[in-house]
């Protein structure tokens, strides 16, 4: 399919909301990646980057030897394609890619390093050229695998099938069941608010009907990743036997987040319909659906009303690509990165398909040019800042690992102006402990080797710290203001002191202590050693991970008494026997 006329795919039961919790991949995706390392050009230069300017980064990341710390990608944002397809195909933009892709490949292959690319699960990037992956997956892989790509970064921009970033607003037709007032099954009629249940708490009650039968957007800060991120309204409907009836809905459509098109009937598991209803003369005008044949057992059935499209749409876009990959390639094992902002709640699907997974929108949208460093914050109301981003990743562990992928809190901020070299170097340090992939966006001939910016991104403790091939990532033990469960409460207040612990290979521990504010903390905090220590170690070698000392600790306790603002004390702890 083309740009025109697009309507969403039918769902493989592979590809369903109810598959996403039983850790089958799709689409032959290969597993046990650490997060990717590397250098990408959107933060550096937003899409003015050129050809001259990508090889003097690869360049840079051999002299400087960030190559031998695992630095290895050098990855194209937005901005390196023409406007339009070519005869049905992806070109360079000629001014700034004169070469062509393949020959830019085949230079950053000649320096040891591997090549990325970028593009977009819609009809256009973000940037606005025409040339998106939608409708063109098989095309767009044979050329991705002719120029040698080894990393994919897939945005979500012009997206057909929801209501993304420049996508028509109406999309969230798909995306949302309509207002619901009641059902009939085999011609008793119940009630959407006496008689049926929310899961769930996005969708609720308004006077005589439900509505917000959807996913959550989880491109902005305000809902929290943990817990159920969808609703649906459920009826226990009895049956006197095993038969075939008739459903009908009494539903009112609407074109906006919250009030929907599209509707999916499942009773006892299994599928009815999952389609589009006829457009209502508005949101609040209810009309009785046409028939819908399900099945009931005798006895009590469950029968579901929802909308899983958001998240099922988008897992299927991003699988498309990736089976054409696959198709044409089998062995050949491209670094899959999802940059949907967290929209579709990834961290619930994207180990299906991909590598890693943005978790929120941009952390920043003032991003360099040649000559501008760009800017980024430590904190700031929406996504674009350090904090925003750790506040949610750093409670979403349990989505992580060598056999999903990552959560992807943005590519580092390092060397941008607004950041002080303290919040740098704490920026690395939670990115590090999160497992996050490690992107630098720096124009690197601002960087020399033992200034501050290199001693930050080269940080060999860190780096091993992230790239430890348990690939767990840290789990938050301790926050100033946990009232409950630290390692699932979303915390958004930055006047805090948190507390991270990571699993190392061969028994180590990485512990760091995170003083988020912008305000000194002189108080003393301290962990309980053995309650991180299954095998009893009863001594650790303590290695700040700054300063490089390392003191023998046989106290079962590790305390750090103050902390300045926006600062951490990360340390490796190695078990003695």
């Amino acid at each position: 399919m083309g740009y025109d006329n697009l309507f969403p795919d039918r769902i493989e039961e592979d590809g369903r909301f109810d598959q996403f919790e039983n850790g089958k991949v799709l689409a032959g995706k290969q597993k046990n990646k650490l997060p990717a390392m590397g250098w990408n050009s959107w933060n550096a230069f937003g899409s003015g980057n050129t050809e001259a300017l990508t090889k003097v980064m690869a360049d840079k990341i051999v002299e400087l030897g960030l190559d031998k710390l695992g630095y290895e990608y050098v990855i194209l944002d937005d901005g390196c394609y023409k406007k339009e397809r070519v005869d049905g195909k992806l070109s360079n933009e000629e001014v700034k890619f004169p070469s062509g892709f393949k020959a830019l490949s085949d230079y950053v292959h000649d320096k040891g390093l591997k090549f990325g690319m970028y593009n977009d699960i819609g009809t256009n990037l973000c940037a606005g050229a025409q040339v998106g992956t939608c409708g063109y997956e098989d095309v767009d892989a044979k050329s991705y695998l002719e120029w040698g790509v080894d990393f994919l970064k897939v945005d979500n921009c012009y997206y057909p099938f929801d209501n993304a970033t420049f996508s028509n607003a109406e999309n969230a037709r798909f995306t949302f069941a309509p207002n619901i007032k009641a059902i009939k099954v085999d011609g008793f009629e119940y009630k959407a608010v006496s008689d049926g249940k929310i899961t769930g708490d996005l969708a609720r009650l308004e006077d005589d009907h439900v509505t917000f039968l959807g996913t959550y957007d989880g491109t902005g800060p305000d809902a929290s990743p943990v817990g159920p991120r969808s609703s649906e309204l459920v009826f226990d409907i009895f049956s006197d036997s095993d038969k075939v009836v008739s459903l009908n809905v009494l539903y009112a459509t609407g074109k906006k987040e919250g009030v929907g098109e599209w509707l999916q009937v499942s009773a006892n598991c299994q599928f009815f319909y999952d389609d589009l209803l006829k457009e209502t003369e508005s949101e609040g005008t209810f009309e009785w659906s046409q028939d819908i044949k399900i099945s009931l057992y005798r006895g009590k059935n469950k029968l579901r009303l929802m909308n899983h499209r958001r998240q099922e749409n988008t897992l299927n876009s991003y699988a498309r690509l990736l089976k054409e990959l696959k198709k044409l390639d089998p062995d050949k094992d491209i670094y899959y990165s999802a940059c949907e902002w967290g929209k579709t709640q990834p961290h619930n699907w994207g180990y299906k398909v991909c590598d890693s997974w943005r978790i929120l929108n941009d952390i920043t949208f003032r991003v360099g040019s040649d000559g501008d460093p760009g800017h980024g914050a430590w904190v700031e109301d929406y996504t674009t800042s350090v904090t925003t981003q750790y506040n949610k990743a750093v409670i979403m562990d349990e989505f992580s690992g060598l056999d999903k992928g990552w959560n992807d809190p943005d590519m580092l901020m390092i060397g941008m102006d607004g950041l002080t070299m303290t919040q740098n170097k704490t920026h690395m340090a939670m990115w590090c402990m999160m497992n996050s992939p490690l992107m630098i966006g720096v124009d690197l001939r601002r960087v020399s080797k033992g200034d501050e910016i290199y001693n930050i991104i080269a940080n060999e403790d860190l780096i091993a710290i992230n790239q430890d091939k348990l690939g767990i990532q840290a789990k938050r033990v301790f926050s100033s203001l946990s009232q409950d469960d630290p390692s699932k409460e979303y915390i958004r207040d930055i006047d805090r002191v948190d507390i991270l612990k990571k699993n190392l290979s061969d028994g180590k521990l990485a512990i760091s202590f995170i003083n988020l504010s912008l305000k000194d903390n002189n108080e003393e905090y301290a962990v309980t050693l053995h309650d991180f220590n299954p095998k009893g170690f009863q001594k650790y070698l303590v290695k700040d991970v700054y300063t490089k000392e390392e003191v023998l600790n046989d106290k079962d306790v590790l305390k750090v008494k103050g902390l300045k603002a926006c600062d951490n004390k990360t340390f490796i702890l190695t078990p003695v026997d």
